[in-house]
């Protein structure tokens, strides 16, 4: 591979424990340059953990991390001007304004500078009309678009979030997007973790993690065409109980409930056949059936199943 191609961020076999939890397990991922790079999983899946040793806050027990082909743990100064990092949390100066909590962190990096850069990034974040607020005084999306300037005025080349967009309403969710994308069209690296599945389906790339592990890798089109079987989404009365009653006629890692809508996963029409059946005959009205394509949600609950399967068979041979 030649030093162009080399991904500027490469986690190889790291793990990661806090007392007797096991953070993370034998987690490795390559994120190429100017790629926006998804990690998606539930809550204690191991996402946080994994983006703060990118950045270079915690070290791994083991296996080893590189950004820009650096040790980010032991060059914290390489660390800090590679990496713009925006926390779970609104983590600026709530009595410090818009302009002056973006002058800090230009001062903070060495930026000396920073006035064309911090006009641009106003602009750029629709917070021009804003920048005498103080920051405590700012809605969620525009706290979020304030971090982003914060840590972009030394123009680092990766960008790190770690779900941005929790807590904040649809619209701003949509404004935030439209940025990342702006910035991604400018050439930067985006790692982000998201618990927003139709978020994630917008990343060039993602890895479901779950346990500390990678339990896929790939393009969220390829991962949803990969996908076994088929998937049928029902419409029908009840859904609580056409879920229930789903469940006990197909198994019930094969049915999840979406909103008023099952999603059936099946091999062939004709194994879906005894579960209209039991639904017909337990009273449950069926008004619409048809073969959907899986979203990324399906495949990721997929590969739960899947991995849940494989512990239990481990569990029995021993």
């Amino acid at each position: 591979m030649t030093a162009a191609a080399e991904p500027i961020v490469r986690l190889d076999a790291v793990r990661k424990s806090f007392g007797a939890t096991r953070a993370v397990d034998g987690l490795s991922l390559a994120v190429g340059r100017g790629e926006m790079f998804g990690v998606i999983g539930p809550d204690g899946a191991g996402k946080t953990t994994s983006l703060r040793m990118i950045c270079g806050l915690i070290k791994p027990d083991a296996g080893t991390v590189r950004v820009a082909g650096a040790d980010p743990f032991a060059r914290r100064r390489v660390a800090a001007e590679t990496i713009g990092y925006v926390s779970q949390r609104f983590s600026l100066y709530g009595d410090l304004s818009i302009d002056e909590n973006i002058e800090f962190f230009a001062r903070i990096h060495g930026v000396a500078d920073f006035a064309s850069r911090r006009s641009r990034l106003l602009s750029l974040t629709g917070l021009e009309p804003f920048r005498a607020r103080l920051a405590d005084r700012l809605s969620g999306g525009m706290k979020q678009k304030l971090a982003l300037a914060c840590v972009l005025v030394h123009e680092p080349p990766v960008l790190v979030l770690d779900e941005p967009t929790t807590g904040v309403d649809p619209v701003s969710r949509r404004e935030f997007w439209k940025l990342l994308a702006e910035f991604l069209h400018q050439g930067l690296t985006i790692v982000m973790a998201t618990p927003y599945l139709d978020e994630a389906e917008r990343c060039g790339r993602v890895a479901l993690i779950a346990g500390g592990r990678v339990l896929a890798d790939d393009a969220p089109g390829n991962l949803q065409d990969q996908s076994s079987g088929r998937l049928i989404e029902v419409v029908a009365e009840s859904p609580r109980r056409a879920l229930e009653v789903a469940r006990a006629a197909a198994g019930a890692a094969r049915v999840q409930l979406f909103g008023d809508r099952l999603h059936i996963r099946v091999t062939s029409d004709r194994e879906f056949e005894p579960v209209l059946a039991a639904l017909t005959q337990a009273g449950i009205n069926v008004s619409d059936w048809r073969p959907i394509r899986p979203t990324l949600e399906d495949v990721f609950i997929d590969r739960l199943a899947e991995l849940s399967a494989t512990a239990g068979e481990t569990t029995e041979r021993a």
